[in-house]
């Protein structure tokens, strides 16, 4: 049920004209966890802030698929999430664990017995997360919300889940950049 979108990435000729480098759907799109996992379609990274500005700029190599942006970096991703079923709601900490690791980043995973999700992860980024289509819950230690399409969230390093409980597919773009956490962010103990 992948609906494929255009990316259209801009550059400069030799005069410094504005030009469309190339057009057509992202070339990194990963199933994650199987049948009845999110779909993670990786639009585009940058390596360093501020970012540097090719006239014909190429596409950011990167093996397989990393839930964090580059350190200094940036990321934008789109990632469809099918209807939650069962197997998410039984995973296990370590189950979770793995699933993490398949997106380059075990130590996000939070989960544990008494999480309020199993796929709670906490990253050290700020991240803008709009929801193109659908709706998900956004799941936090203490509380939840229902987001809808055209609605914007603005995640600051917050341990965190998505709950797709719609009983249809959510489409969600999220621009990560990376961050550090202040001497005042406590990490809660699981």
């Amino acid at each position: 049920m992948q609906k494929t979108f255009r990316r259209i990435i801009t550059g400069h000729d030799t005069d410094g004209t504005a030009v469309i480098i190339a057009d057509a759907p992202p070339t990194h799109t990963q199933l994650v966890g199987g049948p009845g996992g999110p779909t993670f379609f990786e639009v585009w990274h940058t390596l360093e802030t501020p970012a540097l500005i090719y006239a014909q700029p190429a596409e950011p190599e990167e093996k397989g698929l990393i839930l964090p942006p580059p350190k200094n970096g940036t990321r934008i991703r789109v990632i469809e999430f099918p209807p939650e079923g069962e197997e998410i709601r039984k995973l296990t900490g370590a189950d979770a664990a793995a699933k993490f690791k398949s997106m380059g980043d075990e130590k996000a995973s939070t989960s544990g017995e008494a999480a309020p999700h199993p796929l709670m992860h906490r990253t050290q980024t700020v991240d803008y997360g709009i929801v193109l289509e659908g709706e998900i819950t956004l799941v936090l230690d203490r509380e939840e919300t229902i987001i809808q399409a055209g609605d914007i969230i603005i995640q600051n390093g917050t341990n965190h889940a998505w709950a797709n409980r719609s009983g249809k597919i959510c489409r969600m773009a999220f621009m990560l950049i990376d961050g550090e956490f202040t001497h005042e962010i406590v990490t809660p103990k699981n």
